[in-house]
């Protein structure tokens, strides 16, 4: 398809959604996103039960303004009887018309499998069938792993107790800080159409967001926004300094978003096909090699856009849970103690920041655990409200406090009970700043937040940690990185790992070695751009836990292939399991054991290519079978194997 649609054509009353989020027998809680407040009721219709119809009122439904024709829709329903396990249960969410009311299949027919009358879902009993992946990038150039993972649940239509119990999303869902030109072009007319509030800035060469949206620097020259004095150097290098990385890289952080509304954008194109039948792709002004690259962009947003009814279909019958990683804020975020110096101490950039978070509850977070979250979703909607009564512009004063309070907020993490027990974490904003220097990398969890999370696993039989960066990753570029930041230059190569701090890493080993923590962890991660799966042992103990990392990314997202393969093959060699440099690592006193992907050449443990991860758990929460769904269009088995001795 083409990226230019008709400007001037009608809004629909529906621009993203359904999602499905946090559900339960007991509660469905549903993401929305309208033209306008829409009056809703919900259908439910279980197999071999009797349907039910549920008006949404105020109590169920709470409709947050964006702007002028955009209306965030938060669907929270409590359920007096609970609803089956195991069955497919259809659902619907009609809007009253003159005509007396339309569904799901009227103004979303994309989201419906082939035959099908409506889009359904399935609660299931236990946590034992998770997919999962990380690092969702519109304009790399790749398949989408949620096509991938739409087809293959269509394959299961008959099977409802093959259905996931959890699609669960561990980072990078967007990428704020990583924008092609056609997708911010995209972003800005999307901007105009819906009349997504503005905002006054402060600390740029630009007075507020419309100044930026016509600058002549906001395509491909974001960094010229700054002003010329000295306190901006160090901002330019947090921010726009990615295209400098030499291994890698954020080839498009001169297109970093900015505003609340590029933000929502953002998250309308890149989870919903309508909200692009709406605008034109014009390429702006530029030079000949900024124009060869949109071009070149371009081909590749439209492959992008083909895919996106599927992806959104499998949002809409998939249950949801989603954690953020650098990218759905900026790059870095919260890298070390001086990243958050300079990062909070500039205007400019703490908004930046502070947008892409007030967006990422509205979007990801709420969705979670909307209970833990009512108190800052509350001063969010009252900053809505107050931009709706006045001219669509949000009050600065009162953006600006509410982002302060979004930044200290703790409660982020999302806890789930079940067989096993979900866990996931936030490895972001509660950091244990080094206390060597300042420049050092932080802990990717503080002393009280990694107290917290023993807390939370003790005595439990089974665990499933969903941590974004892996507790246990490839120990060659672990050790480039700890080399980067012993030379002062962290940032270089994105020096985060769980092994970057003393404190934390040993705090996190002496979790899993404690006596009364779980028979059975199972880490499921993302992030790095490539896929693997170890079996992991503490030495000298007969018994004690066993853990299984398994790592998926990205779902659009590759590494370069042949530095990956070089990193592969010098890993194998310096880190084989009798060589000497193992005992030099922190984690020395774990047996750790690579799984080769069957499809990979001999040797290899690292699988590189888009799609995403699907994990099946036995009765003790120990891993049957381990698998990426690859965009191409087969299955990449990690088969177990005995330990390497």
């Amino acid at each position: 398809m083409t990226l230019d649609a008709n400007s001037d054509a009608p809004l629909p009353d529906v621009l993203a959604g359904p999602l499905l989020r946090r559900i339960s027998p007991q509660r469905l809680v549903i993401w929305l996103v309208g033209t306008r407040p829409l009056d809703l009721s919900l259908m439910l219709h279980p197999s071999g039960h009797p349907p039910r119809r549920l008006n949404l009122n105020d109590k169920r439904l709470r409709r947050l303004p964006l702007g002028k024709h955009a209306w965030l829709h938060l669907i929270d329903v409590a359920l007096d009887t609970p609803l089956p396990l195991g069955v497919y249960i259809d659902y619907d969410l009609k809007m009253a018309t003159d005509e007396g009311g339309s569904g799901i299949a009227d103004w979303a027919p994309h989201l419906l499998h082939e035959g099908a009358t409506y889009p359904c879902f399935v609660l299931a009993g236990d946590h034992r069938r998770l997919l999962h992946g990380s690092c969702r990038r519109p304009h790399y150039d790749g398949p989408d792993g949620l096509v991938r993972a739409d087809a293959w649940l269509a394959e299961r239509r008959e099977t409802p107790e093959a259905w996931p119990a959890w699609l669960l999303m561990t980072g990078d869902q967007v990428y704020a800080d990583d924008v092609a030109g056609p997708l911010l072009v995209a972003i800005h007319a999307l901007i105009r159409r819906l009349g997504l509030f503005d905002e006054s800035l402060e600390g740029a060469t630009v007075a507020d967001s419309q100044g930026l949206y016509g600058s002549e620097a906001t395509y491909y020259r974001r960094e010229a926004l700054l002003p010329d004095v000295e306190s901006s150097a160090d901002l330019r290098e947090r921010f726009f300094g990615g295209v400098r990385k030499p291994v890698f890289t954020s080839a498009n952080a001169h297109n970093h978003l900015m505003t609340f509304a590029e933000v929502i954008a953002m998250y309308l194109l890149t989870w919903s096909p309508l909200p692009w039948r709406l605008i034109e792709i014009a390429r702006p002004p530029l030079d000949e090699e900024k124009s060869a690259l949109f071009q070149r962009e371009r081909t590749v947003i439209e492959h992008f856009v083909e895919g996106l009814p599927a992806g959104a279909r499998l949002l809409a019958h998939l249950p949801s849970l989603m954690i953020f990683d650098d990218h759905d804020i900026t790059d870095d975020w919260n890298l070390s103690a001086d990243w958050e110096r300079t990062a909070y101490g500039h205007p400019f950039s703490k908004r930046i920041i502070g947008n892409a978070l007030l967006a990422y509850l509205l979007c990801q977070g709420w969705g979670n655990d909307p209970d833990r979250l009512v108190e800052p979703l509350d001063a969010v909607a009252e900053l809505l409200e107050t931009a709706q009564a006045k001219d669509g512009w949000l009050p600065a004063e009162d953006q600006d406090a509410v982002i302060d309070d979004l930044q200290r907020f703790q409660g982020w993490e999302v806890q789930v009970e079940g067989d096993p027990k979900l866990v996931i974490l936030d490895t972001r904003t509660r950091r244990w700043r080094s206390e060597r220097s300042p420049k050092r990398p932080s802990g990717l969890m503080d002393w009280e937040a990694l107290s917290e999370l023993q807390q939370q696993v003790l005595d439990a039989p089974s665990v499933v940690i969903v941590s974004p960066a892996p507790m246990f990753g490839v120990k060659l570029i672990e050790v480039i990185q700890k080399l980067f930041t012993l030379a002062g230059k962290p940032l270089m190569v994105d020096a985060e790992n769980w092994m970057a701090h003393r404190g934390a890493a040993s705090v996190m080993l002496n979790i899993f070695r404690h006596s009364r923590t779980p028979g059975h962890y199972v880490i499921l991660s993302g992030d790095v751009h490539y896929s693997f799966a170890y079996d992991i042992r503490i030495r000298h103990r007969r018994e004690g836990p066993r853990l299984w990392q398994i790592t998926s990314s990205g779902i659009k997202n590759a590494f370069p292939d042949t530095l990956l393969d070089w990193f592969d093959r010098a890993n194998r060699w310096l880190y084989a399991p009798r060589s000497p440099l193992n005992w030099f690592t922190k984690r020395r006193r774990m047996e750790i054991t690579p799984r080769d992907p069957d499809r990979a050449k001999a040797g290899e443990r690292l699988w590189n290519g888009s799609g995403i991860g699907l994990v099946e758990l036995d009765d003790q929460g120990r891993p049957s079978d381990i698998r990426q769904l690859d965009g191409r269009g087969f299955d990449v088995v990690f088969p177990d194997r005995q330990s390497e001795r």
